[in-house]
């Protein structure tokens, strides 16, 4: 009977795997004559993870067309100028192109004081009922040697804190350079150097130059998403680009994942004026996601390495030297993925954090009892002052240490995929320039401003006037002309043909 039902079981499952094979579901079944090897291979529990692509059914889009033209809708509506200062003014990253006239030490923008307000608060309590006690009750006073030990320690403490914040906003901003230099010197070498094949092959030459800048812009993006734990993909400025790929982020797209959280008036007002207890978890998107989210900068990189790949398959690339650019150019693209994720991931060790907010803290609240016998009341607005101008340096330390989130004084990422985005526009608006189109025109003044003869002029002159003249251009930069006169008079052996 046992073995009857693990026979039938056996044939069940048979047939089950081969109709699945037949509707192009799942694996093929292994057919295998020996008993016992079937039975060895059942005593063992195999996991197989299929992917959306080892199916032939049509993988859906991560948003309805719908939603996606309303994202490009989205994407193409311009900075309102005329925005109110108010709607930016703490919300960030600082808008760069934004000008004021005021003073810089009365601008808000880029102010650390609303998260200073809380402990500014409790230091004008504190150093009151210091003064209060020290001058109606008893005194309360320290040494001076105290204060000048724990300010010597401070200052320190504030100063590798400063340092070391700034270098990883410099480094931060470096690898983000690398990004836009790499994708202007890798979008110009496709569209440039990359061949077009005459007729139907070119109108795909051409998509396919697109198609791969596309990429390029897709992976800046991509990465300001993923340097800000935002895991989807089906954000409004990256959907349109990658919603073709097969990536393991379109597999797990969640929309729940892009739902803007909800928090009640306390928690935006404890998030606003930086109370840890309101903070949430900057990973929680990543967390919650429910199926493999992969790393979609990495695979738009290998997607890139495909196209390239492609271009050398179809001749489309005949120097080996264009070929090593562009994979040189994903490989740098791919050390700035590395740098940036470094500085996002590897922050000041939690030791230092905590000793210097510690140090900081303990010479503030000792504070007021030094300052109370020599200034008196005067003790709390000094205090207060003292207090802001250590705590400052504090949370811009903090502020500065991921300089990829959306705090006001982050780097603009968004302001810089703009301008990626912009730029490939700018290089594919006009065909790839033809060096006879534009050095034969007759506006080509080749030896503007000596001359403003043509190109079409020049042509039909002697190897010896071009050199002369060629001489005469060095020697003019020496001399100080009013008008054309003067330079013709100066060189007489250049005969101009009007």
């Amino acid at each position: 009977m046992e073995g009857g039902a693990v026979s039938g079981g056996e044939t069940g499952a048979a047939s089950a795997a081969a109709g699945a094979h037949a509707n192009g579901e799942g694996a093929a079944p292994v057919h295998n004559s020996n008993h016992h090897a079937d039975n060895h291979a059942h005593t063992q529990q195999t996991f197989v993870y299929h992917r959306e692509q080892d199916s032939p059914q049509p993988k859906s889009r991560p948003i309805s067309l719908s939603d996606l033209q309303e994202a490009r809708k989205h994407y193409l509506r311009p900075v309102e100028p005329t925005a109110s200062d108010l709607e930016h003014y703490f919300t960030g990253p600082r808008d760069i192109s934004r000008h004021t006239k005021w003073p810089i030490f009365l601008r808000m923008d880029g102010s650390i004081l609303p998260r200073l307000i809380l402990p500014l608060l409790f230091m004008a309590c504190w150093s009151t009922a210091i003064t209060s006690i020290h001058l109606k009750v008893h005194h309360l006073t320290v040494s001076n040697i105290l204060l000048t030990v724990l300010g010597f320690v401070v200052g320190l403490a504030l100063s590798f804190r400063s340092t070391t914040a700034y270098e990883r906003y410099a480094d931060g901003r470096k690898y983000w350079a690398s990004v836009i230099q790499t994708s202007r010197n890798m979008a110009r070498t496709i569209w440039v150097h990359v061949k077009e094949r005459p007729g139907e092959e070119g109108k795909q030459d051409v998509l396919g130059k697109i198609t791969a800048l596309n990429l390029l812009l897709a992976f800046s993006v991509s990465l300001k998403h993923s340097l800000r734990f935002e895991p989807a993909i089906a954000y409004k400025d990256l959907v349109g680009l990658v919603g073709h790929l097969d990536t393991f982020a379109k597999e797990a797209h969640d929309p729940d994942l892009l739902k803007p959280p909800h928090h009640s008036i306390w928690k935006s007002a404890g998030m606003y004026l930086g109370i840890t207890f309101a903070e949430s978890n900057p990973r929680k998107l990543i967390k919650r996601a429910k199926k493999p989210l992969g790393h979609l900068p990495l695979e738009i990189l290998n997607h890139l390495s495909a196209y390239i790949e492609h271009c050398e398959k179809e001749e489309l690339l005949k120097s080996a030297l264009h070929q090593g650019q562009l994979i040189n150019s994903v490989a740098a693209l791919n050390e700035a993925l590395t740098g940036s994720e470094r500085v996002r991931d590897t922050p000041l060790p939690e030791a230092y954090s905590i000793a210097i907010s510690q140090i900081s803290w303990i010479y503030i609240l000792v504070l007021p009892f030094q300052l109370v016998s020599l200034m008196n009341w005067i003790a709390i607005p000094g205090s207060i002052v003292a207090a802001y101008i250590i705590l400052s340096f504090v949370a811009i330390g903090r502020e500065l240490e991921n300089p990829f989130g959306d705090d006001v004084n982050d780097l603009p990422l968004d302001s810089y995929c703009r301008q990626i985005a912009s730029e490939i526009d700018i290089i594919t608006a006009t065909p790839a320039p033809k060096m006879m189109d534009f050095m034969t025109s007759s506006d080509n003044f080749v030896f503007y401003p000596l001359s403003l003869d043509g190109f079409d002029k020049w042509q039909h002159r002697s190897m010896d006037e071009i050199r002369a003249a060629l001489r005469t251009k060095v020697i003019a930069q020496k001399k100080t002309f009013n008008d054309e006169d003067r330079v013709a008079t100066f060189s007489p052996t250049l005969k101009s043909d009007e």
